[in-house]
């Protein structure tokens, strides 16, 4: 169980929900490990947040455990999906750890936003990744083209390949390199993103946003990104616009810096996201 996690399903405000697909991860596997870890790391954190006067024992997170993932990718999904989806008209917010990326198409068409916003070193925007549409590489492009959401904001984005950075031309694409993450993260709290007018938002943390210094048990690293208190802004500001979140890409290849760094952010978010909610 995530620790403080301790409410009963029928009378929570957010469920955790561990989705540990490890199919096509490039580079390093592991994510499979993901959600038991970001569990294991995150039982030192105080319960107390000083800066939203807030315990999280008292904020109605249950823990629901994993669901068990196995090859079929898009079989697994629509599974994840239908799982998610409980949670929303139990009307509790999802907060899912992954797992790879892919598992954020799950929650996206579960919650249906209006913008999908991703903390993310890669534009995830491949038509396909070795011949494989459903590939970690490609789940920002299939949440577009299949409608789940209408616009993608990706946060700290400094790589992708050329037909990737063509398709985030298109209007529907925003991409905020990690040189602009502060200016984007003040705009942000002050409504100037358009954001303050949306319905409904869905925010993914992909761990290899942060630079590999600060998280390396990731599957794919990317030098010259963000900071952990940069991430945590960027949460911090998008949580109380948000329906759903995720954390995704921790895997077993370093000592916890990556999964402490997810549960913390996951705690972020709630923390933000209660202290705005009536």
């Amino acid at each position: 169980m995530f620790p403080g996690a301790s409410a009963d399903r029928e009378a929570a405000a957010y469920a955790i929900v561990g989705a540990p697909l490890d199919a096509t991860t490039t580079f390093q596997p592991g994510t499979r490990f993901g959600p038991d870890r970001i569990r294991r790391f995150a039982e030192t954190y105080d319960d107390y947040d000083r800066r939203t006067d807030q315990f999280f024992t008292d904020l109605s997170v249950h823990d629901a455990g994993d669901v068990h993932a196995w090859p079929d990718v898009p079989e697994y999904l629509e599974f994840l999906e239908g799982t998610l989806r409980d949670v929303v008209w139990d009307d509790a917010v999802p907060l899912t750890l992954g797992g790879e990326h892919t598992i954020t198409y799950a929650g996206v068409a579960a919650v249906e936003p209006e913008v999908l916003v991703v903390l993310d070193a890669h534009l995830d925007l491949r038509d396909e990744y070795a011949g494989n549409p459903w590939s970690h590489a490609c789940v920002c492009r299939r949440v577009l083209e299949e409608g789940h959401a209408d616009r993608l904001v990706v946060v700290g984005a400094r790589t992708g390949s050329k037909a990737e950075w063509e398709r985030a031309d298109a209007d529907d694409v925003t991409v905020v390199p990690p040189e602009a993450t502060r200016e984007w993260v003040t705009a942000t709290n002050a409504g100037d993103t358009g954001l303050a007018d949306v319905d409904s938002v869905y925010l993914s943390v992909d761990i290899d946003g942060a630079d590999p210094g600060y998280a390396p048990g990731t599957g794919t690293m990317e030098p010259f990104g963000l900071s952990p208190r940069e991430m945590r802004d960027a949460v911090r500001a998008v949580a109380p616009r948000s329906d759903g979140f995720d954390v995704v890409e921790v895997n077993d290849r370093d000592d916890g810096q990556a999964a402490a760094l997810a549960g913390k952010l996951l705690r972020e978010f709630v923390y933000a996201h209660a202290a705005d909610s009536p």
